[in-house]
This record gives structure tokens, C-alpha cells and sequence, in this order.
């Protein structure tokens, strides 16, 4: 025969471990800490008038990138070592013809990319930082 002192303890350890899987289960889960290579990555601003085009990373697995700009695209080289991050052109900027909006747009994130010496992540955006944040999320589709 069970004693009740065996009994309450088996309970007791019964709801800690319930306990301890709805605690599991209803955590959030941890943010993503590392750099996102091999991912699409868009700037986090709204499309410009008449588009519905933002810039986009598109990060390889070993650094290469496509810069996807307002207008026009470059091909580039994230070197990425703990928190900082230089990034290199590695091919010419496309010839395409835009409105001068989208080409001073293009100058003006190119420039900001061109500065970056660091990456953090806040929350679920990927801030470039360098003479100013520039701010990426990860595609969803």
C-alpha cells in the first residue's frame, strides 16, 4: 500500500512538471541572435509613390548579396565578423533609367549601406548601423 506522504509527493511532482511544460509551451520563443545569411531581407519603409517596390538584401550563404535598390541593383560582399559588418561592391550598379526620385533614393541608401561598420538585431529588424540605421525585416514569402 501507497502511504499518503508518497502519494502527495508524486502529485506534487505531477503538477511541477505540468507546470513545467505549459511554462515551455507558452515562453516566446528566443529572437533570432545570428547574422541571416541566406535570406531575403526588406528595407522597412513604404513603397515610393506609383511602386509597390522596397529595397531588398539578398544575403547568400557566404556574404554575397544583391543589392536591390529603388531603382537599379548592385552585386556586393557582406563580411560579417561578430557585430560588425563591412560591405563591398563587387559588380556595377545597373544602367536603368528612373524617375531622378528613385535615382537620388538609390544614391542616398547605397551611400548608407557603404557606411555600415555594425548589425544588431531589435526585435525582429536587422539595423544596419552606420552614419545612420538603416532597418531591414526578413521576407515572408
Amino acid at each position: 500500500m501507497v502511504g499518503s506522504a508518497s502519494v502527495h509527493r508524486m502529485s506534487g511532482l505531477f503538477l511541477l512538471v505540468v507546470m513545467g511544460v505549459w511554462t515551455a509551451a507558452s515562453a516566446p520563443a528566443p529572437a533570432d541572435t545570428g547574422f541571416p545569411f541566406d535570406t531575403e531581407l526588406l528595407l522597412d519603409a513604404d513603397p515610393m509613390r506609383g511602386s509597390k517596390r522596397v529595397p531588398i538584401l539578398t544575403v547568400g550563404p557566404k556574404g554575397d548579396t544583391l543589392i536591390e535598390l529603388w531603382c537599379n541593383s548592385v552585386q556586393s560582399q557582406f563580411v560579417v565578423v561578430d557585430n560588425t559588418l563591412t560591405i563591398l561592391t563587387t559588380g556595377q550598379k545597373s544602367e536603368r533609367q528612373c524617375d531622378p526620385e528613385r535615382m537620388r533614393a538609390d544614391e542616398d541608401l547605397l551611400a548608407a549601406l557603404l557606411e555600415v561598420t555594425g548589425w544588431r538585431w531589435e526585435n525582429d529588424l536587422l539595423v544596419l548601423r552606420g552614419s545612420r540605421a538603416v532597418r531591414f525585416r526578413r521576407s515572408t514569402h
